[in-house]
């Protein structure tokens, strides 16, 4: 089909909820990736942060192809070496909590938000959130999300969700209560704007939480498997959550989220309490597995901070370049710069030219790219951005 036909079919047969670029993606390798048309483009946002390992990489490509020969699906009455395996890898790496398998983020967060009231009290039901979080489209975790522009619409929305401003301690310490179950944040806020939330701030809400009584979630859904340099964004802080949630990266692509609790809280789950068809499915696990175990063998931790260094240094010099650059933040592979103007236009002009980022809260630039991006990827990337800047720049000064 050539790209018209393919618009002209969606247009007739597919739901308008999303904002589609008119470009259809037939191929995609690392960090590249070719439309219907042969245009080759430069992805520093790879499946929306999905792809940790970049598109298709070939150990995770090689599971796949294994696992659909040998079990495509099986239903959770029975065991799977797979899912016991893939347990097994978070429960090390991590807090040596038990896992819950779904099939994406928003999944597991709502399943984080069912198992904090099930293991608090019945009077405890209230879950603290903060602004501009983005904890999925499912409608306690739409809920979650302290963004008026993801509620609008879907009113009324689910009762017992409390929002305060993120990184303001004070603020969850007057907010939190006797009904309180839970806190519920991202380490670093990615759709909110590549906000890193402060150590202090971290140990303080661990500290209130057990002085209340009640929960301490961590979405990691963006910062988790690796992203940050560390298996999990929270080892970065020396604060240990009651709840961790994943998905995104975790599959590198395949649909998979999966909820870990410390072995107490994790016990409330119990049988007919949740549930998931496809929880853990074979293919999807085999691809995590084969994801965690591609990041160790090839030492991809440590290519993160080389990686990053690298990345934040050319973007640092972008900043001292263009007086619009307010400020570059984040940690490891999560990058944003954040602009005094509408980031949508340097958007456009870098996909014009090749490259593909993200701009998230109208004027952060966001960037989520593979580890396995290489020097010179990540030298045209960001010659392709300050090209997109000056034209930018330009407009600032005919206008």
């Amino acid at each position: 089909m050539t790209t018209q036909e393919t618009l002209e079919l969606y247009n007739q047969c597919i739901t308008p909820n999303y904002k589609r670029l008119p470009i259809v993606i037939v191929r995609a390798e690392g960090s590249q990736m070719w439309d219907a048309d042969g245009k080759r483009y430069l992805d520093l946002f790879p499946g929306w942060g999905c792809s940790l390992l970049g598109y298709c990489h070939p150990r995770v490509v090689e599971a796949i192809r294994q696992q659909a020969g040998k079990l495509i699906h099986v239903d959770n009455t029975f065991h799977t070496e797979e899912q016991a395996r893939l347990a097994q890898i978070l429960h090390q790496k991590g807090f040596g909590g038990l896992c819950y398998f779904s099939n994406s983020g928003a999944e597991a967060n709502e399943a984080a938000i069912k198992l904090a009231r099930r293991y608090t009290p019945s009077s405890k039901y209230k879950i603290i959130t903060m602004e501009r979080s983005f904890h999925g489209r499912t409608y306690a975790a739409m809920t979650a999300t302290a963004q008026s522009k993801v509620h609008h619409g879907h009113e009324p929305l689910v009762p017992g969700f409390v929002y305060v401003p993120f990184n303001d301690i004070d603020a969850v310490r007057k907010a939190i209560g006797p009904e309180t179950a839970a806190v519920m944040l991202e380490p670093i806020q990615g759709e909110g704007g590549v906000n890193v939330a402060d150590n202090d701030y971290l140990h303080a809400l661990r500290e209130l939480c057990d002085q209340n009584g009640c929960l301490l979630i961590f979405d990691e859904v963006q910062t988790g498997c690796g992203r940050t340099g560390k298996w999990f964004g929270y080892q970065h802080t020396g604060v240990t959550p009651d709840i961790v949630t994943l998905a995104k990266a975790l599959g590198n692509g395949a649909p998979i989220g999966a909820t870990m609790a410390s072995q107490e809280v994790g016990a409330s789950l119990t049988v007919g309490s949740h549930a998931s068809t496809y929880g853990a499915n074979p293919l999807c696990v085999a691809a995590a597995i084969a994801t965690f175990e591609t990041i160790e063998q090839e030492n991809l931790l440590e290519r993160v901070e080389q990686m990053s260094a690298y990345i934040f240094e050319k973007a640092r010099a972008l900043q001292s370049r263009f007086g619009f650059i307010e400020q570059v933040r984040g940690r490891g592979l999560m990058i944003g710069i954040e602009l005094s103007l509408p980031g949508a236009p340097i958007a456009t002009a870098a996909l014009e030219r090749g490259l593909r980022i993200n701009v998230t809260q109208d004027t952060v630039v966001r960037l989520l790219p593979a580890m396995t991006i290489t020097t010179e990827e990540v030298d045209e990337a960001f010659e392709i951005l300050n090209g997109a800047f000056q034209a930018a720049e330009s407009k600032l000064v005919t206008s």
